[in-house]
């Protein structure tokens, strides 16, 4: 193609949603950001960081090739549901260098396209002009395109309905995003608010990591026990304060030598594991600390974690996988958004 793609508007994290008018809240879904263009029967889809994405999701290429409309740029979300659930570790499966495993999970766990904005049809641009103009344009997009495959993201000006979309969402959305409705699409900015679901857990430390070049604890490494009453190793925390350090050291290296995780440890067999993952301490497992986390996948904080406080008041045993909210359905996320 002979244009290249432009990069993706981006946002910024806020605390809270913006209050007062000229906003357009929608839901910022689970999955890989896509902006994808079709010129004739040339169709690209390309990521945030500006990769191609085409040969991971063949079966979104062929879907995109289908629609009626010749030529378009759109913005939208890759998303994968799984035993009815949006699962973002089957995205991740798909960056595979072998075109035989990608082309079989493509057929099993197929992905689709969830647009929620639109920059080119045919010979008209709509980057310059405000959400208000595009949003019209994209609902008329997609009515007159539709295929199995393309979704339309919900969108509201009501701020109560997103702040709702928000607390009921689980780890189904990753946030809510806020743009102005009198705002052109501004290429590789950050033009946007997004608010992300954070959510809060007890955590048992099973064990930590000394820090690189000191010998104090650098993470805790974090447990859940299921309902076994078996301790998985579910994430980290890092966030500790130099001050504390030493103190806390000291605590943590009079319960070394305890079981650690009883189930699924640092180091195990598993895509989080490395080589300095291997090099971490099993505790008894009598401390709790509370941490926010964002986003779980395979049954693991996906990222790091923010450490809230310590939790003396907590029995080790009440920190359990129930406390993780199971993420919505997409036919309870269909009955949110309703209407």
């Amino acid at each position: 193609m002979a244009k290249t793609v432009p990069a993706p508007m981006e946002a910024l994290l806020a605390a809270e949603l913006p209050e007062g008018d000229g906003w357009q809240f929608e839901p910022k879904w689970d999955g890989f950001r896509c902006i994808a263009r079709r010129y004739g029967d040339e169709v690209e889809m390309i990521s945030r960081s500006g990769k191609p994405l085409g040969r991971y999701f063949p079966e979104v290429l062929e879907m995109l090739g289908k629609v009626k409309q010749k030529t378009f740029t759109i913005d939208g979300e890759l998303i994968i549901p799984v035993a009815d659930r949006l699962d973002f570790e089957a995205l991740q499966l798909r960056l595979h260098p072998a075109e035989s495993r990608v082309r079989k999970l493509s057929a099993e766990t197929p992905a689709l396209f969830m647009l929620f904005d639109v920059l080119e049809v045919g010979a008209k641009s709509f980057g310059d002009q405000p959400l208000a103009k595009r949003r019209t344009v994209l609902e008329q997009f997609y009515k007159a395109n539709a295929v199995d495959g393309l979704l339309l993201s919900p969108a509201t000006q009501d701020r109560d309905v997103a702040v709702r979309w928000l607390q009921r969402s689980g780890g189904a959305l990753d946030g809510v995003v806020a743009k102005r409705l009198d705002q052109a699409y501004r290429f590789g900015e950050r033009a946007m608010v997004k608010v992300k679901q954070l959510r809060t857990a007890d955590c048992v430390v099973g064990g930590f990591r000394y820090a690189e070049k000191k010998r104090e604890v650098g993470s805790l490494l974090l447990g859940l026990y299921d309902e076994e009453g078996v301790l998985h190793h579910v994430g980290f925390t890092s966030g500790l304060a130099a001050k504390e350090r030493p103190e806390l050291t000291e605590k943590l290296e009079a319960l070394i030598g305890g079981p650690g995780f009883t189930g699924n440890a640092p180091g195990g067999p598993s895509r989080w594991a490395n080589a300095r993952s291997m090099e971490w301490q099993p505790l008894e497992p009598k401390l709790v600390v509370e941490v926010r986390y964002d986003q779980v996948t395979g049954r693991r904080f996906r990222h790091g974690t923010a450490l809230l406080r310590w939790r003396p008041d907590k029995a080790p045993k009440q920190c359990t996988f129930e406390q993780i909210a199971p993420e919505l359905k997409p036919s309870e996320i269909a009955e949110l958004f309703a209407g």
